[in-house]
């Protein structure tokens, strides 16, 4: 039925069917317990407020020149009112418009998601406005957007453009998409990801519309407009994922005119039939065709499937997981082999020092100190991971003079006169005292060994090695298992990196099958021969499907080439939210074997939906036809019941989906007050860290 406002609305809608519904069972009560005729009168405003409704339903349709379900009920009624049985009409029409006003309702139910971000836009952003006046020596607004140089003002979310600066209190949410610039704070994005922990945030880090700042006062830089913040994208991608439909669906949507009109067919049919040719009464065989009629009306079959799909598409927002409509749905219910990207989706893609070891070195802070220094100006993520160590631990980089970067060698410069190399052992070994070489060697390959990465320093006739590592991505130790127990085999690994790091974090992992050193043509090789395999796997009943998980931005050419794709921690990547079929907005991973579950919970849910009303038509079509023949006519008032009755119980059934379990994310340690990196290993004995490169 047509959305509308005010009288027609869904919650009208509900209120009359139910006044429709209480004067009916007045009249029956009044009629049969009491025996006062004149009460059979409310049977008749019963079915006059039904047929308000359902009427004009009809009318809009006929007008868009469709004969569907709703044309159907009315004329079932019509005619049962015809007939001069007023109460089986009523009851119809009672059933109907209650029905179609509990789908509405369940419809809106599933869209809360959406509503819920919707409201999650705050209606007011404050912004730092200069002001003409007195500023500061360096010309520059004072550091807290307090004092002299300007002011901040209460501004429309909508009027922030990039670059402007702005102030979220505790308590308030982001207006827009921003990057810190002063403060610290906890940032809650249970409401976009489903984590259910706080995310620690600090100068450099990225906010997103939506989030609650639950901790300190932090100033920020305004990096997107509103209409493009990551929550309005999100926004949009709900949306348009709702209007999809699946194929089933539409299935059921180009049959479903010429089913109604084969429907009317059949009841004129059996009415002709019935009079023609078995000598049965006019009312009688009226009777039995109004009744095969409504029996036969498809509603819990139109119903089937939009109901389980928006349902899931609901749960899924919920938790973090976007599917872009019922046809991700569908191919992720049928994944049985999955394929990962490493870098950024099994690991984090940003490597931590995890061990500062000075093979021959006077001091390990000495040695980090002059390995910052030469990192100061590189943009390369070792780099960024060894100037964090040497802030997290308060060593101030070493002044080193005319730095030179040689790309995949290192990084050489000058440290009180004397020359200072950081990078592979081929680039520094020059530097490094020959009593020293094997020492550095040794330890260079026991850490590649285990998977890790390292990075020679030489100075000053002293030599070390810098040991780091990409973290495990929360929720990955599980993740392997979990898709096991769901019979999602086999699950593999393809990444670009070498051999041994790649066998590290595949046995770290129990990944069942892994390959190194891969192009990106060569990743879409695999996945292209992970389907064949697929494909012809022996006892297949259905086909299956390959998936591909990676960060969305990377992996673009695997991506496209899987049945289904799932791109992780995007909640700030235009890439994944574009390109992958269904996006996960947190970087955990155990969300995956979840929204596998979720997904076939829904198919199974529309395979019950479907099952039960083709099988609730043929059963009450056999009976209404077979029994009208051997002499037990089936009431009217049963065919009534058992249509819209199983029209409810479809919906009920959709609506459990909603109650699917949350996911159980892996806890995550939030950043503490000295910004939160993992504690960095600085050894100041020489043997005690080679035997921890080396232990394998």
């Amino acid at each position: 039925m047509p959305s509308a406002r005010g009288l027609f609305s869904a919650r009208a809608e509900l209120a009359a069917s139910l006044i429709a519904g209480t004067l009916l069972l007045l009249g029956f009560l009044l009629t049969r317990a009491a025996g006062q005729d004149w009460a059979r009168s409310l049977y008749w405003v019963s079915l006059a407020i039904g047929m308000l409704y359902g009427g004009r339903a009809a009318i809009a349709a006929l007008r868009a020149r469709k004969f569907d379900i709703d044309v159907l009920m009315v004329v079932g009624a019509a005619l049962a009112a015809w007939l001069n049985a007023p109460a089986e009409g009523a009851l119809l029409l009672f059933l109907f418009v209650l029905s179609g006003a509990l789908e509405a309702l369940a419809m809106q139910r599933t869209t809360r998601a959406v509503e819920a971000l919707h409201r999650l836009m705050p209606t007011a952003a404050l912004k730092w406005e200069p002001v003409a006046g007195p500023t500061p020596d360096n010309g520059q607004p004072a550091a807290s957007g307090d004092g002299e140089g300007g002011r901040w003002v209460h501004v429309e979310p909508e009027s922030l453009v990039p670059g402007d600066r702005i102030k979220i209190l505790p308590g308030e949410s982001l207006p827009t998409d921003a990057k810190v610039t002063l403060g610290v704070s906890s940032i809650n994005q249970a409401n976009l990801t489903g984590e259910s922990m706080p995310r620690e945030v600090g100068p450099g880090d990225d906010l997103y519309a939506g989030t609650i700042n639950v901790g300190n006062p932090i100033e920020a830089r305004v990096t997107r407009p509103v209409r493009e913040s990551s929550l309005q994208r999100i926004l949009n991608l709900v949306m348009e994922a709702q209007q999809q439909r699946e194929p089933i669906q539409r299935l059921i949507d180009r049959v479903s005119q010429p089913y109604a009109l084969t429907v009317l067919a059949a009841s004129i049919l059996v009415l002709l039939v019935w009079c023609l040719v078995f000598n049965v009464p006019l009312k009688d065989a009226t009777y039995t065709a109004i009744t095969l009629l409504i029996v036969m009306s498809p509603c819990a079959l139109i119903i089937s499937t939009p109901t389980a799909t928006l349902a899931a598409i609901a749960r899924g927002a919920r938790a973090g997981v976007l599917f872009k409509g019922g046809q991700s749905i569908e191919r992720l219910s049928r994944m049985t082999a999955v394929a990962f990207d490493k870098t950024g989706t099994l690991t984090i893609g940003r490597p931590r020092v995890q061990q500062v070891h000075p093979v021959g070195w006077s001091s390990a802070e000495r040695m980090l100190a002059v390995a910052a220094g030469l990192e100061q100006d590189s943009t390369h993520p070792i780099a960024a991971a060894i100037r964090d160590a040497a802030a997290q631990r308060a060593i101030a980089p070493a002044p080193l003079e005319r730095p030179t970067f040689t790309p995949g060698r290192g990084v050489s410069g000058e440290f009180n006169g004397h020359p200072a190399r950081l990078g592979t052992l081929a680039f520094v070994e020059e530097l490094i005292p020959a009593c020293l070489r094997s020492r550095v060697a040794e330890v260079l390959g026991k850490v590649q060994l285990r998977g890790q990465i390292g990075t020679a320093v030489s100075c000053c006739q002293e030599a070390g090695v810098i040991i780091l590592s990409d973290e495990i991505r929360p929720g990955a130790p599980e993740l392997v298992q979990r898709l096991h127990d769901l019979g999602v085999r086999p699950v593999c690994m393809l990444t670009g990196d070498n051999c041994a790091t790649a066998q590290h974090v595949a046995q770290a992992l129990g990944i069942d099958e892994w390959h190194a050193e891969m192009l990106p043509g060569d990743k879409v090789e695999a996945v292209k021969e992970l389907k064949r395999r697929v494909a012809s796997g022996p006892g297949r009943r259905r086909p299956g499907a390959v998936g591909v998980i990676g960060d969305g931005v990377n992996d673009a050419p695997a991506l496209a080439a899987a049945d289904v794709s799932i791109a992780i921690g995007s909640i700030g990547s235009d890439a994944a939210l574009e390109s992958a079929d269904i996006v996960l907005l947190s970087d955990d991973l155990s969300v995956v074997p979840w929204a596998t579950a979720l997904a076939r919970r829904a198919r199974f849910t529309i395979a019950v939906n479907l099952a039960f009303s083709l099988g609730a038509i043929a059963i009450m079509a056999l009976a209404t036809l077979v029994g009208s023949r051997l002499g037990f006519r089936l009431p009217l008032w049963a065919g009534v019941l058992g249509h819209e009755g199983g029209t409810l119980l479809v919906v009920a059934n959709s609506l459990l989906l909603l109650t699917f379990a949350s996911p159980q994310l892996a806890t995550v340690p939030t950043r503490p007050a000295d910004g939160g990196r993992k504690p960095v290993a600085v050894s100041p004995a020489q043997e005690q860290p080679v035997q921890a490169a080396a232990g394998t």
